[in-house]
């Protein structure tokens, strides 16, 4: 099965495991709506696989559209957000379905990954 992996600063990759983040926000998408997982890369310091969510929906639309719907659950700032989308016409949120954690992290290596992918990579699970 196809997924995709995502790095994710280590504080919001934790807070995707602990409840308080279900959205995880980007610029660009993947374009494969087959993919229905994530895997999750906390990039440094740690740099570690961590563990995984499947995916409920994408939302696309402008950046205040999207913040009104998931600030509640956005686990960042509004200040942040915004700094993140600033000059977009558009943003994505991944809205995170069921989680989880891995008892024992993975690598990057344990996909077949060399290195920690800018924005996202597809991985074969």
């Amino acid at each position: 099965m196809k997924a995709v992996l995502l790095s994710i600063k280590p504080e919001f990759a934790h807070k995707i495991f602990e409840g308080s983040k279900k959205f995880e926000f980007r610029k660009q998408v993947f374009k494969d709506t087959s993919v229905k997982k994530v895997i999750v890369y906390s990039s440094s310091p740690e740099q570690k696989v961590i563990g995984e969510f499947e995916i409920e929906a994408i939302l696309s639309d402008t950046p205040n559209n999207i913040w009104i719907q998931t600030k509640l659950y956005s686990g960042i700032s509004q200040e942040f957000y915004d700094e993140y989308f600033k000059g977009r016409d558009n943003a994505y949120a991944i809205k995170v379905a069921s989680t989880k954690k891995y008892r024992k992290e993975k690598s990057l290596a344990d996909y077949n990954v060399q290195s920690a992918p800018q924005s996202f990579a597809y991985v074969e699970v």
